[in-house]
């Protein structure tokens, strides 16, 4: 591994990913970036781990999305093993799935008849109980490296801090827009009851409470017909 040729990768990156508009995009370039940067990666996907249920983001091929559905389907497979970890083990690296057979009876063989000879895969996402895992495939048995783990903990930790970020940046453009919806159906309401911007706030969240509804679908609501449903 050129370790300066693969730093300049990196600091372009993280440029890159900085420039992103929306989360989902982001982590379309995060696992792109895997199989350019990574050798041996052939596939790369983020998969979140929701207690035992398992959502697959950016997967760069059909492989990834069909493993993750697999390890949900068994309930088994290195993610399981690496949430459930004591230690807090969050790096795994399985050199040849055809040797996994006693660890995960069920997910290796399977695994392997998918096309994964390889994987390797690091836990940089973590959000109460939600696990979220950046995982690499190789076709071939053998293809991940120490070099291989060490520039995937590197991409990882990049990763986690722009996912972090736009994840952030969403939540912000979320509660701006949540924000002014709100105060456009207040003042729709004023302005037909005559009634004080207060008033209208808790007409807004009466109504939400007793319809079991979000303040702000309410709010969209009103500000579609021009009064409450």
């Amino acid at each position: 591994m050129d370790w300066g040729w693969f730093a300049q990768q990196m600091a372009s990156m993280a440029r890159d990913l900085l420039a992103q508009d929306s989360v989902d995009t982001t982590l379309q370039r995060i696992t792109a970036t895997a199989t350019e940067l990574v050798d041996g990666c052939d596939a790369a996907g983020i998969l979140i781990l929701h207690e035992t249920k398992v959502e697959s983001l950016a997967p760069t091929h059909q492989l990834v999305t069909e493993s993750d559905q697999l390890q949900q389907q068994l309930g088994e497979g290195p993610c399981f093993d690496a949430a459930r970890s004591a230690q807090g083990k969050h790096v795994f690296r399985i050199a040849d799935l055809t040797a996994e057979h006693r660890r995960w009876p069920a997910y290796a063989p399977q695994a392997r008849a998918l096309g994964v000879g390889s994987m390797m895969g690091f836990l940089p996402f973590t959000d109460d109980e939600d696990l979220g895992a950046l995982n690499f495939y190789s076709r071939e048995p053998g293809a991940f490296t120490q070099d291989s783990e060490q520039a995937g903990l590197l991409l990882a930790s990049h990763a986690a801090i722009a996912f972090s970020s736009a994840r952030t940046h969403a939540q912000m453009e979320h509660a701006v827009a949540t924000r002014h919806v709100i105060g456009e159906a207040m003042g729709i309401l004023m302005g037909r009851h005559h009634i004080t911007e207060d008033q209208a706030f808790d007409v807004l969240r009466r109504y939400s409470q007793e319809k079991n509804t979000k303040l702000r679908e309410v709010a969209r609501q009103v500000c579609e017909q021009g009064s409450l449903p």
